[in-house]
C-alpha cells in the first residue's frame, strides 16, 4: 500500500475512532445508527478496511459531520498564543491587553496593567452592559458614577458599564487587574 494511502486509512481510524469516543458512543451503538455491520465498524477504527463511499456516507451522518472531517488531518487540540500576539491598547501610561484571542460576542475580556499614580479613563459602553473589574495585584481604585473603590488582590467589583468610569493605581508598585465586559444588545 502507498505510504500516501496507510496516512490516510490511519487518518480515517483515527478520526473516527475520537468522533465516536468524543460522542461517549460505543462501536456497537453507532454501526447500528449507521446501519453498518459492527464488524466493519470495527474495521474502519483499526484501520484495516478500504470502505465504499456510501459506507463513508453513512459513517458521516451517524457521526453527524461532513464526509471531509472524517478524512481531514486532525487539528491541534491546543493553540498557543504569545504575549505579543495579543491585541494591547495604550492608554496613557496604562495598559490594556485583551487575554483572549478569538472576539467572544457580547464579551470583552482585558488585563489593565497601570504603574504607581497612573489613572485612565474607561469607555462608557451601551445601556445594560455590566462591567466586572479584578484586582490580581497592588491596589486598584474603581470610580463609578461618583462612587469610590478600593480594590486588593482578590477583591471584585461589579457595575454598570454604560457610565463614566476610571481606574487608577493609588499604590507604590504597578497594579494589575482583569475588566470583564458583559456587553447589552444594543435596542
Amino acid at each position: 500500500m502507498p505510504l500516501e494511502e496507510e496516512d490516510l486509512a490511519s487518518r480515517l481510524a483515527r478520526n473516527i475512532r475520537t468522533l465516536r469516543e468524543t460522542r461517549g458512543a460505543t462501536q456497537a451503538q453507532l454501526s447500528k445508527l449507521a446501519g453498518v455491520p459492527r464488524a466493519t465498524w470495527a474495521n474502519l477504527e483499526s484501520g484495516t478496511s478500504n470502505p465504499t463511499l456510501s459506507v463513508l456516507h453513512r459513517v458521516a451522518s451517524a457521526l453527524q459531520v461532513s464526509l471531509e472531517e472524517l478524512v481531514a488531518k486532525p487539528r491541534a487540540s491546543a493553540r498557543h498564543y504569545p504575549r505579543d500576539s495579543l491585541t494591547t491598547r495604550v492608554r496613557g501610561a496604562g495598559q490594556l491587553r485583551k487575554l483572549l484571542p478569538d472576539p467572544l460576542p457580547g464579551m470583552e475580556f482585558d488585563r489593565v496593567e497601570l504603574p504607581s499614580g497612573v489613572r485612565i479613563t474607561g469607555v462608557p459602553h451601551t445601556p445594560g452592559t455590566r462591567e466586572y473589574l479584578a484586582c490580581e495585584s497592588g491596589e486598584l481604585v474603581l470610580v463609578a458614577s461618583g462612587e469610590r473603590f478600593l480594590l486588593k488582590p482578590g477583591d471584585v467589583v461589579v457595575f454598570r458599564g454604560d457610565q463614566k468610569h476610571s481606574y487608577e493605581n493609588p499604590g507604590t508598585r504597578t497594579a494589575v487587574g482583569y475588566s470583564v465586559v458583559l456587553l447589552a444588545p444594543p435596542l
